[in-house]
């Protein structure tokens, strides 16, 4: 048999040993090459963020009243950042418990810290650790470095270097107790203490910052407010580590476990859903760019007062509530109003009001609500693009041009019904006053204190076309068709800017432009923004009183007269406004210190009531808002601007009264400025000049310093008292 041997094997020559070592530490090196280029091309990649960024927080835009107190807050995130000395010492000692226990000892990535949650993680067998620093959370919190990913947390690891070398510790802290999200809508740990503790972060105890704390990783699930059980468990296992740590001692840590979990959180200043809010964002839109609103942190102080804005709320929503009540109205009320399931109606069915409250001196906006209710409609019925007819309530405007070219309040004017072809230019055009009567000739004060269409007419055609469609650009009031129609204001404007216009009555005929922003701070309170409080001549000033005397009267005995029955007792001032077909009811006024505007309709203008005028849908609401208003801006006695004298006029001519005028029982008595008593005798009446006007017209020098005596002197030497 045959038998086979096996071949000897061969021994590795000396020249193979070499070639494999060789090629083991080619590849170590090539492994070693690799790790550092990663390394450098993610470190390289690092570069590439900007580290401003993570001092760049969110905030919401904090909205001051006119006091300076806290309104509202729009836009941003809910963040109030604070110092780090202004955040409790058991705050910062849990958070380093809890997220990264050798915070000071690494230099942004703690190798320990990763070995030790790897450990634990595979001990048992589920990710119970993570192994971040605080510093790679504030980088990722910080900037946008991708999803959960391995490449994710590379780039991670780069930036927390960075960040570690362009920031301290302490700084490193600071930015991020102010960004992390602690649940509820709060960022930051100022937030986050007020909203569920009711007390700033600088004031938290061991127990409610050990809890704190705990929320970090999982801020929903264990929100105190409605997980307590879950919370409490998550603060026991910071105070376990807290002592573990020997941050406490054993007493602080068995009293902080048994204290019972409690919220007591103070309601942080929210978004305000109202139209005043509405306002002042569509102006923050006009004066900043979306970069700046978006990103929030501003301080912007307006001319709100909260007082009198709840005060405006309440009594048009009381009033119109009223009315939907009275017998006699016809419309769906708001009572039995159901939105629809999703967005809003385009126009509300039922009826709708809208207040303007202005500071006469400054131009401030002090109240404005464009509706009953901003839930169920955001549509701003008191700021553009919400115009409306104006009707009787653009005629003091009308009387103030005629006064300033000459015209008396005691001139006589028919107020017979307008003859087809009377108005040059107008046609057949005759409209008629509205309670369909006729009172023949009149003062013109009587047209403006009872609101006479054809008395108005005939006035504004004393004023001019031309000059009341220039006085309508002076006021803000935008472009108007030309033709006499103007005069009694049929042509549409907002209530805002009618609002503002009046502001020319009490200001001696200045209109001081409406703003609701005062000033605006960015986030290190430096200002970016101020009203320029532009002050615009707009009626002659004498003329402005003049008309503002007769605005008085109709409060008192004119078509605004039923505010007295409404208890109404401030000096006051203001006119009356309804249109065609009681469609648009408006009320504006004022007192010294405010001027109001009222505006009541329907969105879709229609019929709102038999006898809807202004006097019985707008004044209820303006007479309670004045006297709200009043308690603030106290209403004191109008006094004229100018020096006045006392005159005897012709109703006629609006000259000097003669002895003819007098006998004709044409001449009256007036108290005028100084400026707007006339300086010749009539010359309708014929006749040689009386010693009054030959005197009045001598002694024009002096009626500038004695005026009163000097008159008065004329009245005696004819023997009237």
């Amino acid at each position: 048999m045959k038998t086979f041997t096996p071949k000897a094997s061969k021994r590795p020559s000396g020249s193979g040993k070499k070639r494999r070592l060789g090629l083991k530490l080619a590849l170590g090196a090539l492994l070693v090459a690799g790790g550092f280029g990663l390394v450098a091309f993610y470190g390289v990649w690092a570069q590439t963020y900007d580290l401003k960024k993570v001092g760049e927080m969110p905030e919401r835009n904090t909205v001051f009243d006119v006091d300076g107190k806290v309104y509202s807050r729009l836009a941003g995130a809910n963040r109030l950042i604070v110092p780090l000395n202004e955040v409790s010492p058991f705050f910062i000692d849990a958070l380093i418990a809890r997220e990264d226990t050798r915070f000071y000892e690494h230099g942004g990535l703690d190798p320990r810290g990763v070995l030790r949650a790897l450990y634990r993680n595979v001990a048992s067998n589920s990710v119970k650790e993570g192994a971040s620093t605080i510093t790679q959370q504030l980088a990722r919190n910080s900037l946008p470095l991708g999803g959960r990913t391995l490449k994710r947390k590379l780039l991670e690891a780069m930036v927390a270097l960075r960040l570690e070398r362009q920031f301290t510790k302490q700084q490193i802290l600071e930015l991020y107790v102010n960004r992390i999200y602690f649940g509820s809508g709060c960022y930051g740990i100022e937030t986050a203490s007020q909203a569920y503790f009711g007390k700033s972060a600088a004031n938290l105890s061991l127990p409610e910052a050990a809890l704190l704390a705990g929320l970090i990783r999982s801020p929903t699930r264990f929100s105190p407010l409605k997980n307590p059980e879950g919370a409490a468990t998550e603060r026991n296992a910071v105070l376990a580590r807290m002592l573990e740590l020997k941050k406490i001692n054993p007493t602080q840590a068995e009293q902080a476990r048994t204290a019972k979990v409690t919220s007591n959180p103070k309601r942080l200043p929210q978004i305000q859903e109202n139209y005043a809010m509405d306002a002042v964002q569509r102006d923050l839109n006009d004066i900043l760019t979306p970069d700046q609103i978006d990103f929030g942190g501003l301080f912007i102080y307006t001319t709100l007062d909260p007082g009198v804005q709840k005060g405006a709320e309440q009594a048009l929503e009381a009033h119109l509530s009223k009315v939907e009540r009275q017998s006699n109205f016809r419309h769906p009320t708001k009572a039995s109003y159901r939105q629809p399931a999703e967005g809003e109606d385009a126009a509300m069915p039922y009826l709708q009001g809208a207040v303007v409250a202005i500071d006469n001196a400054s131009g401030g906006v002090r109240a404005l609500v464009g509706g009953r209710d901003y839930g169920q409609s955001k549509f701003n019925r008191a700021i553009a693009p919400a115009n409306r007819q104006v009707g009787s309530s653009f005629k003091p405007f009308v009387y103030a041009l005629a006064f300033s070219r000459g015209l008396l309040p005691g001139a006589a004017i028919s107020d017979g019904p307008i003859q087809p072809g009377e108005i040059q230019g107008a046609g057949n055009w005759s409209p008629g006053n509205s309670d369909n009567t006729y009172g023949g000739i009149q003062p013109a004060s009587y047209g403006l204190v009872h609101s006479r269409n054809t008395m108005s007419v005939r006035i504004g055609e004393i004023a001019g076309g031309d000059g009341v469609q220039k006085e309508v650009e002076k006021l803000g009031l935008g472009e108007v068709p030309r033709g006499p129609a103007t005069y009694i204001g049929s042509f549409e404007t907002n209530l805002k800017d009618l609002t503002a216009a009046y502001t020319v009555f009490p200001n001696a005929g200045i209109r001081n432009q409406s703003y609701i922003i005062e000033r605006i701070d960015d986030q290190d309170h430096n200002p970016i923004y101020r009203a320029a409080h532009i002050a615009v001549p707009a009626i002659d000033p004498s003329a402005a009183w003049m008309t503002s005397q007769l605005l008085e009267q109709v409060l008192t005995r004119g078509t605004a007269a039923s505010a007295k029955s409404l208890g109404f007792k401030l000096p006051a001032a203001g006119k009356t406004g309804t249109t065609n077909d009681y469609k648009d009811a408006w009320f504006l006024g004022y007192t010294s210190a405010i001027t109001c505007g009222v505006w009541v309709g329907f969105d879709q203008p229609a019929t709102i009531m038999a006898q809807g005028y202004g006097a019985a849908l707008a004044l209820p609401v303006w007479t309670n808002v004045m006297t709200k208003a009043s308690q603030r801006y106290p209403a004191r006695p109008f006094q004229a601007p100018m020096q006045l004298a006392r005159a005897t006029v012709c109703a006629i001519s609006n000259q000097l009264a003669t002895n003819e005028c007098l006998t004709a029982g044409a001449g009256y008595d007036i108290t005028l400025p100084v400026d707007k008593v006339p300086t010749a005798a009539c010359n309708v009446h014929g006749g040689l000049q009386t010693q009054l006007a030959q005197r009045l017209d001598d002694g024009r020098q002096r009626a500038d310093a004695l005026p009163n005596r000097i008159f008065q002197s004329f009245r005696k030497f004819f023997g009237r008292k």
